[in-house]
């Protein structure tokens, strides 16, 4: 195994640290729902997609950062973004929720 330019190690951890970023966002939303909306079956089920999704976002993010660290270091492609993917489907998940609430 060669060492890869640190600069892209560099590069690749900030992109994690992005991700942590994200998933405490997720949470303070879902605290947010959880104390300062009435509570009910919508807003519980947006609080659970939004917890749900912080944690997606934290173990899909320390999983895209392995795979990175150890593509570069053996010299193969990237692999494939997956973690992104099930990210926007969470998020139109919210918005639904966000949507249904709103009608509620």
């Amino acid at each position: 195994m060669s060492e890869p330019d640190y600069r892209f190690t560099l590069a690749n951890e900030r992109t994690f640290l992005a991700w942590v970023r994200t998933s405490l966002g997720l949470v303070a939303a879902a605290l947010f729902v959880l104390h300062l909306i009435e509570r009910d079956l919508v807003s519980l089920l947006l609080a659970f997609l939004l917890l749900a999704s912080a944690a997606g976002s934290m173990v899909g993010g320390f999983l895209r950062y392995r795979a990175v660290e150890a593509a570069m270091r053996a010299g193969r492609p990237l692999p494939a973004a997956r973690v992104t993917t099930a990210m926007a489907v969470a998020g139109v998940l919210v918005v639904v929720a966000v949507g249904a609430s709103a009608f509620v």
